[in-house]
């Protein structure tokens, strides 16, 4: 295969991926008029059309899809692969691009980062917030963090939270407009402040457990949000009963600005995992955040 034929394959990737010639030709550093003439002339030598260009956008045809299910794990293996290369030297470096609900970066990713970022300068960090379950190699991620039980199976998983301790809260001033509930079942005469998932879209069920036997409870509400930020704010303003974790509000049950309920009913859930693909070489910038992250195992002390 000639160079140039190496190079139109690439490119033309790269203008799947970004569904724009003026994207694609910006991250390739050419004209897009030259880049469209260098996929007409690939589209040629095949005789086959591999985009659908219209005014908005470029999109692939069965036959660009065909041909980009071959091209996209060969040019991602031959960058990992490279990249690998790059890094036999003394210092990992690099970006790492890293997607994570906002609770797992800020209780997790971010106390870390500042020491982390101090060992190795050569790294440059990238993190996405985002409550989704995000593909993370359709999107290009290095890795991604999420709570155990929602990393997929294919992935390699490594734990870096702690077990999570769940919470009912609700402000002085709910309160003394409404009784408290005495069970879970009791919540169905409340305002509660109900969770969208970003990707299905469905509501977030409260998890209870009583006696090892764990259940749901589905609430309802006049607040919908898909951020626990927002929640707690709500909850806080004392527009209903909140459902989070323990080390979001437990400085505000301290100073007494909410109050908690149904504790004895509240699960502990699983700690965060960083999750990545199980590719052949883990690049040395994500072995050492990954090592930076993990979580130490405690003689005595439940993990």
């Amino acid at each position: 295969m000639k160079r140039d034929e190496l190079n139109d394959l690439a490119a033309f990737v790269l203008v799947a991926d970004e569904m724009s010639f003026t994207r694609a030709a910006a991250k390739l550093e050419m004209s897009p008029s030259a880049l469209s003439h260098a996929m007409k002339s690939l589209e040629d030598r095949l005789g086959l059309q591999l985009l659908a260009r219209t005014t908005r956008k470029v999109s692939t045809t069965e036959a660009g899809d065909r041909l980009l299910k071959t091209l996209r794990p060969a040019f991602e293996e031959i960058n990992a692969e490279l990249t690998a290369l790059n890094e036999l030297r003394d210092k990992p470096a690099g970006t790492l691009r890293i997607t994570t609900p906002r609770h797992a970066a800020t209780s997790v990713l971010c106390p870390v980062l500042p020491s982390f970022l101090d060992m190795y300068p050569e790294i440059r960090v990238e993190v996405t917030i985002d409550e989704g379950l995000t593909d993370i190699v359709e999107s290009r991620y290095d890795a991604g963090i999420r709570l155990g039980e929602k990393v997929a199976k294919d992935m390699i998983a490594v734990r870096v939270g702690l077990a999570l301790q769940t919470a009912v809260v609700g402000s002085p001033a709910y309160f003394a407009a409404h009784l408290a509930p005495n069970s879970p079942q009791d919540l169905a005469n409340h305002r509660c402040i109900n969770y969208r998932f970003t990707t299905s879209g469905g509501l977030y069920p409260w998890e209870f457990e009583q006696k090892g036997r764990a259940f749901q409870v589905r609430v309802d509400g006049s607040l919908v949000f898909n951020d626990s930020d927002l929640i707690l704010t709500a909850a806080l303003a004392g527009q209903g009963i909140a459902y989070l974790y323990e080390d979001q509000i437990v400085d505000s049950v301290a100073e007494g600005r909410l109050i908690r309920v149904l504790e004895a009913w509240c699960p502990t859930l699983p700690g965060y995992y960083l999750y990545h693909p199980n590719r052949r070489q883990t690049s040395l910038a994500l072995t050492a955040l990954i090592q930076a992250l993990r979580v130490k195992p405690t003689r005595g002390k439940k993990r």
